[in-house]
């Protein structure tokens, strides 16, 4: 795994507000991480237990197959979150000095699957931070015909927390940030294995996938540690929300693991 970070990285994912970093597994890793995704998606579109979105069928349905918190039912895929150097590259390249997982995810575009339409992601979590970071891992090739993310550099540095749900259109983002639909889309086509880290509030989407294979990704989002609840229950267990007040810190280990902390 190519978890060091270089200074250089570090610079252009803190201006730009995500970096693609090709190679990331290689080829063994590469083919572990499919193996365990799958497993862990088929055991849960199986178990039909409403942490995927197959269960609402509607247009994300097509656009995606959406499976949350794979780690916590299937222990083959919790190792490979779990890992220590995971951590490390998000917090360095986030420069923070502790990484919480916020919540993994499985995101398969079918084929000829609806395009994602433009968004931030962390306005929708339980906590607000500027330095909220995710990776998303590509188990195929991503490109341009299947569907590869496409980011408005720098808009990072100038989103708001505002809850505003991701639209059936793919510009409805743009309701509210009308001064973003000038901008010059940069997409991040990149080979299988290839890892790319965005921001919690980077606006990012993809386009459809208009071949007839999937195009298979693995991300988890992550949170720096100290971060404190906002009120927004996302996917915090009921009971947990329910202890929670404003403020708060978000540390409850079965929730929110600390895979990193910087010694």
């Amino acid at each position: 795994m190519k978890y060091q970070i270089t200074r250089e990285q570090t610079a252009e994912y803190q201006k730009n507000g995500y970096i693609v970093i090709e190679d990331f597994l290689n080829a063994k890793e590469l083919e572990h991480w499919r193996t365990v995704t799958e497993d862990a998606v088929k055991q849960r579109l199986t178990e039909r237990n409403g942490l995927t979105n197959q269960d609402s069928p509607g247009y994300y349905s097509q656009v995606f197959i959406q499976a949350v918190r794979l780690a916590d039912t299937h222990v083959g895929m919790a190792r490979l979150m779990f890992d220590e150097r995971l951590g490390y590259a998000a917090g360095t390249l986030a420069g923070v000095n502790g990484i919480r997982i916020w919540h993994d995810q499985a995101l398969f575009k079918q084929p000829y699957g609806n395009p994602t339409a433009w968004h931030l992601d962390d306005p929708n979590w339980s906590f607000h931070s500027p330095d909220a970071i995710s990776i998303w891992v590509a188990l195929d090739r991503a490109t341009l015909a299947n569907g590869c993310l496409w980011y408005l550099p720098g808009t990072h540095r100038e989103g708001r927390y505002e809850l505003s749900g991701i639209g059936h259109n793919i510009g409805d983002m743009f309701h509210e940030y009308p001064e973003w639909k000038t901008r010059k889309a940069i997409p991040a086509p990149c080979p299988a294995g290839s890892a790319v880290f965005h921001n919690g509030m980077t606006a990012h989407g993809a386009g459809a996938n208009m071949t007839p294979l999937p195009r298979r990704a693995m991300t988890c989002a992550y949170m720096p540690d100290g971060s404190t609840f906002n009120g927004i229950k996302n996917v915090l267990r009921d009971d947990y929300f329910a202890s929670l007040k404003a403020g708060d810190i978000l540390d409850d280990p079965r929730q929110v693991p600390l895979i990193w902390k910087q010694s």
